[in-house]
C-alpha cells in the first residue's frame, strides 16, 4: 500500500480492500471516474431549463422523476472545451452531501464508459506543479493502460463555485 499523502483526498473515497468501484466517463477527451456508490442513474439527454442568475457550472435544471434537480458541467471547473450534444451524451445522476443534506445532481458527460474497479495501488495525488487543473479539485489520479483517470473532488468543486447552498435549495 502506498503511503498516505496529506494533500490527497482519497481517504474520503469508499475504498473496500484497497479497491474502488467507479463509473468512468468522458469529458472533452479526458477520462473521469465517480464512486459507483454515489451514482443513482444514467440518463439520455433530457431538455434543460436555464436558471437565471445561477453560476455557470450549474446553470440549468432537469426534471428527474418529478423532482427538479440541478445539472452541473464539470468541464467548466476543469477548463475543458465545450462539446456539443451527441448520441453518446448522458446525464449521470448522483447523490451528493451538501451542507449536511443529501441532494441529487445531474452531471453532463460526453460518453459513459463502464463501472470498473480502481486499485488504490494505481492511484496518486495530483502533482503540485505542472497541472493545468486545480489540484484541490482532484481527489486522485489513477493509472490504467498508460492513461490517467481523474477522480474529481465534487464537494470541493461545488463549494468553491459557491454552489453548495443553491444545489441544496433545488432538492425537493
Amino acid at each position: 500500500m502506498r503511503p498516505a499523502d496529506p494533500m490527497s483526498d482519497d481517504s474520503e473515497l469508499a475504498w473496500e480492500d484497497d479497491q474502488l468501484k467507479a463509473l468512468t466517463f468522458d469529458l472533452s477527451g479526458e477520462t473521469f471516474a465517480l464512486e459507483a456508490s454515489v451514482v443513482c442513474e444514467i440518463l439520455d439527454i433530457l431538455p434543460e431549463t436555464s436558471v437565471p442568475g445561477s453560476a455557470p457550472i450549474a446553470g440549468s435544471v432537469i426534471n428527474f422523476r418529478g423532482s427538479v434537480i440541478p445539472v452541473a458541467d464539470l468541464r467548466l471547473a476543469f477548463g475543458l472545451a465545450q462539446k456539443g450534444v451527441s448520441l453518446d451524451s448522458r446525464f449521470i445522476v448522483i447523490e451528493l452531501e451538501c451542507q449536511g443534506e443529501t441532494c441529487l445532481i445531474g452531471l453532463k458527460a460526453d460518453k459513459v464508459f463502464e463501472v470498473t474497479t480502481i486499485s488504490r495501488s494505481t492511484t496518486e495525488a495530483a502533482p503540485r506543479i505542472g497541472m493545468h487543473w486545480r489540484q484541490d479539485f482532484i481527489r486522485c489520479l489513477a493509472k490504467r493502460n498508460g492513461d490517467f483517470i481523474v477522480v474529481p473532488n465534487l464537494p470541493r468543486i461545488f463549494a468553491s463555485c459557491g454552489q453548495s447552498a443553491s444545489l441544496t435549495g433545488t432538492q425537493h
